[in-house]
C-alpha cells in the first residue's frame, strides 16, 4: 500500500476515527485504525466491539492495499506533520510516514485481524434535524450512567411519536426528559442508544437546518454525515417508566432568573469543590431562595429573589447536578417545582416544557 495526501484532512479523519479505538481491550487490533487504499480513496476505520466509525478521504493511490496501526498513536503523530504533503506506505518495518525530507515508521499488524463490520442500513428509520438532534444530545446525556451496575442506564431512550422525538437519560440521581421535532420517519422507533453513540454524532454534525436520517436494524443503530459512517450497537432490555418517576403534582413552585441563580449555586459551589454530595442547601421562603454551603474551607450564604406558590420549604441538593440542569434549559426564566424535603423536585423553563430534569435531593441529619 502507498498514498500520497494532503496531512490535514488525514489527520482530521483519523481524529474522527480514532474515537471508535478501544482503550480497555486485550486485543491489540481493537486500538488500531484499519487503513485501506484503494482507486484514489483512503478508508480509515475502527471499532471497539460497540462502536464503527469509518471515514473515506481522497488521496493519490499508488498502490492498493490495507495494513492496521494503533489509532491513538496515529491519530497524534499525523496531526504533527498536519501541515505538509505525507506518503504513507507499508514496509519491512510496518508502516512508513514520509514527510518532506524525513521518514518515521509504526508497528503494523495485518488488515486480515480486524473484525468484520456488518453495519448494512436497515428498512426502519427516523429524520430529525441536525440541529434538533445536536440541541437534544446536549441536553440529555449528561444524565446517563457512567457505571456498570446497571448497563442500560449507560444508554438513552431515543422514541419517535407523534412527530416528536423523545429522550430520556437518567443514572438513578437526576433524570433528563426533552423533546425535538421529528422531520420523518416510516413508523414509530423506540431504542435505547448508547450515550457515547450520541455524544460522538454529535460531534459529527455541523448542526446545521439538514436533515439527517438514522436506520435502525436488529439492535444496530445507522447514520451516515458525509464522508463519516458510525454504526453502533444498541442496549437491550426494558427502560425506566418516566411516567413512574415525576410526581403528578407539587406543594411549592418557584420563578427565578436562571443566569442569577446559576451565579449564586456556583459561587456556593467553590467552597463545596472536593465535597462528596457536593452539598448546597435551598431554603425556599417569603419570595426568596436561601442558598448556603458550609465546608470546613468556608460558608456562603446568599440570597435569590424570585415568585413563589405554595408551602415554605428546606432541601438539600448536589450542587454539580443542579447546575447541569440550569445550564441545559435555556429560557431567561426557569421554574422549580418541589414537594417534601426528601421527595425528588424538578426544574424547566418557565414557558417552554420541551425539556425537564428530575433530581433526588440529599438526606441530611440536620
Amino acid at each position: 500500500m502507498k498514498f500520497i495526501c494532503d496531512g490535514l484532512v488525514l489527520s482530521d479523519a483519523a481524529v474522527t476515527v480514532s474515537k471508535a479505538c478501544s482503550t480497555k481491550t486485550t486485543t491489540p487490533v481493537l486500538e488500531c485504525i484499519k487503513i485501506g487504499a484503494q482507486n484514489d480513496v483512503v478508508t480509515l476505520l475502527a471499532y471497539d466491539g460497540e462502536i464503527s466509525i469509518e471515514k473515506k478521504i481522497k488521496a493519490d493511490v499508488l498502490e492498493e492495499g490495507e495494513i492496521c496501526v494503533n489509532g491513538r498513536f496515529f491519530s497524534d503523530f499525523i496531526g504533527k506533520v498536519s501541515g505538509m504533503n505525507v506518503v504513507i506506505s507499508t514496509g519491512d518495518k510496518g508502516l512508513e510516514i514520509r514527510y518532506e525530507d524525513s521518514e518515521s515508521f509504526m508497528q503494523a499488524l495485518p488488515a486480515s485481524e480486524f473484525p468484520s463490520i456488518k453495519g448494512e442500513a436497515g428498512e426502519e428509520y427516523f429524520e430529525v434535524k441536525e440541529a434538533a438532534l445536536k440541541a437534544l444530545i446536549s441536553k440529555t446525556v449528561f444524565c446517563c450512567a457512567t457505571d456498570e451496575s446497571r448497563p442500560i442506564l449507560k444508554g438513552c431512550l431515543l422514541e419517535t411519536e407523534g412527530g416528536k422525538l423523545h429522550a430520556t437519560a437518567l443514572d438513578g440521581y437526576r433524570m433528563a426528559v426533552s423533546q425535538c421535532e421529528a422531520a420523518g420517519g416510516n413508523g414509530n422507533v423506540k431504542i435505547v442508544c448508547p450515550a457515547r453513540t450520541l455524544t460522538e454524532i454529535s460531534r459529527m454534525l455541523e448542526g446545521g437546518d439538514e436533515t439527517l436520517k438514522i436506520y435502525v436494524a436488529k439492535n444496530m443503530l445507522f447514520v451516515s454525515v458525509d464522508d463519516t459512517v458510525l454504526t453502533s450497537r444498541l442496549y437491550t432490555g426494558e427502560f425506566v417508566n418516566k411516567s413512574n418517576i415525576f410526581p403528578p403534582a407539587f406543594s411549592t413552585q418557584f420563578c427565578v432568573s436562571r443566569a442569577e441563580l446559576i451565579e449564586s449555586v456556583e459561587r456556593a459551589s467553590v467552597l463545596i469543590r472536593g465535597d462528596k454530595n457536593n452539598l448546597i442547601i435551598f431554603e425556599v421562603k417569603g419570595g426568596n431562595i436561601l442558598i448556603t454551603a458550609n465546608s470546613e474551607i468556608g460558608n456562603v450564604s446568599e440570597c435569590v429573589k424570585g415568585e413563589m406558590s405554595g408551602k415554605e420549604l428546606k432541601i438539600a441538593m448536589n450542587g454539580k447536578f443542579m447546575l447541569d440542569a440550569l445550564k441545559a434549559l435555556d429560557e431567561d426564566k426557569v421554574k422549580l417545582s418541589f414537594n417534601t424535603p426528601i421527595a425528588p423536585f424538578t426544574l424547566e423553563n418557565k414557558d417552554s416544557q420541551e425539556s425537564s430534569y428530575l433530581i433526588l435531593p440529599v438526606r441530611t441529619t440536620a
